[in-house]
C-alpha cells in the first residue's frame, strides 16, 4: 500500500466493512473515488483523506466506502455451478422437505442484485416443482447503493448481455430506452435488504450463496464469516462460494459437499441439524 493517503482511505474501507484493499489493488482507490474528487473539486485524494481523517463529515466517509466497494456482477455468473444448484441441490432440498413446502435461499453480498434475480429465473422456470411451496429468497449486501439498484432491477444493454442467453433476456426483461427492466414477477419473489456478513444472519436458511465476497478479507476476517454463513445454513444445507474461493485452510465450519462437488456443506450435519430443529 503506497502513501498515506491511500492508507487511510483503505483503512476506512476495512473498517467499516471488514473488507482489505490489498497492494495489488491500491490503484484502484484514486480509479474509483476520481468522480467524486471532480465533484468536489480535489486536485487528488490527498485532501480527501485530511477530510476523512479529521471524522467530522459522516456523509462523505460513507460516499468514500460506498465508491470503494466492489460491486462486480453478472447474471448466472459461472453457469456450471448455477446448473448444478438447480438439478441436484435444489432437487435433493425438495424431497428432503416434501413435508413442509419451504424453501429459503440467502444470497449473502448479492451486489446490484443478478445472482438473487438469476435464482428467481431458475425457480420461476421450474415452478411446476415448487407449485404450492413457500419460497424465502433473501438478497443482501452491505452497499446501501447496490441494494438500491437491485430493488430498482433495471439494467444496462452490456449488463443484460453478460451472462443471460437471449431466450431468458427477452423472456424475463423488457427494453426500455437504453435500460432492461426485469420483470416484475421475478422482483416479487426476492426480498433485499442491507446487511453486513460480520452481523447475525438474516434468518435460517437451506441454501446461502456468498460469492466472490471471502476474497477481500484478511484470514482473520474471512474466519468469523464462515461462522456466521454456518450459524445460517440448515445441517443438511448447502453452501455456494465464488469459483476462486474456498473452505479448505480458511474454517473448520464447513467441508466439501459429499455428494455435490463444487459446493460445501456444515462439517458438523448432525450438531447443525440438531439446532436447527430446537
Amino acid at each position: 500500500m503506497t502513501g498515506p493517503a491511500t492508507r487511510i482511505l483503505a483503512g476506512l474501507l476495512e473498517a467499516r466493512t471488514g473488507q482489505k484493499l490489498s497492494p495489488a489493488r491500491s490503484w484502484r482507490v484514486e480509479t474509483a473515488l476520481r468522480p467524486l474528487l471532480r465533484e468536489l473539486g480535489l486536485a487528488s485524494i490527498d485532501p480527501l483523506a485530511a477530510r476523512i481523517a479529521a471524522g467530522r463529515d459522516e456523509a462523505l466517509a460513507t460516499r468514500v466506502v460506498e465508491l470503494l466497494l466492489n460491486n462486480e456482477s453478472s447474471f448466472f455468473r459461472d453457469m456450471s455451478v448455477f446448473n448444478l444448484l438447480d438439478r441436484e441441490a435444489l432437487e435433493a432440498i425438495r424431497r428432503a422437505r416434501a413435508r413442509e413446502r419451504r424453501l429459503r435461499i440467502w444470497s449473502a453480498g448479492c451486489s446490484t442484485g443478478q445472482e438473487a434475480y438469476t435464482l428467481a429465473i431458475l425457480l420461476s422456470e421450474t415452478r411446476e416443482r415448487w407449485a404450492g411451496w413457500t419460497i424465502d429468497l433473501v438478497a443482501t449486501d452491505i452497499s446501501a447503493f447496490a441494494i438500491a439498484r437491485a430493488r430498482g432491477g433495471r439494467y444496462s444493454q452490456f449488463e443484460i448481455q453478460r451472462g443471460l442467453p437471449a431466450r431468458t433476456m427477452l423472456r424475463w426483461f423488457t427494453q426500455d430506452g437504453e435500460e432492461w427492466p426485469v420483470d416484475p414477477a421475478l422482483k416479487r419473489i426476492v426480498r433485499f435488504g442491507v446487511h453486513n456478513v460480520f452481523d447475525p444472519p438474516p434468518g435460517r436458511f437451506d441454501v446461502v450463496l456468498c460469492r466472490n465476497v471471502m476474497m477481500y478479507f484478511a484470514p482473520a476476517a474471512r474466519a468469523k464469516v464462515f461462522d456466521r454463513l454456518a450459524a445460517a445454513l440448515d445441517g443438511d444445507g448447502v453452501l455456494m462460494l465464488g469459483a476462486g474461493e474456498t473452505v479448505i485452510g480458511q474454517t473448520d465450519r464447513f467441508t466439501a459437499h459429499p455428494e455435490l462437488r463444487g459446493l460445501y456443506a456444515p462439517a458438523d450435519r448432525t450438531g447443525a441439524q440438531s439446532r436447527a430443529a430446537a
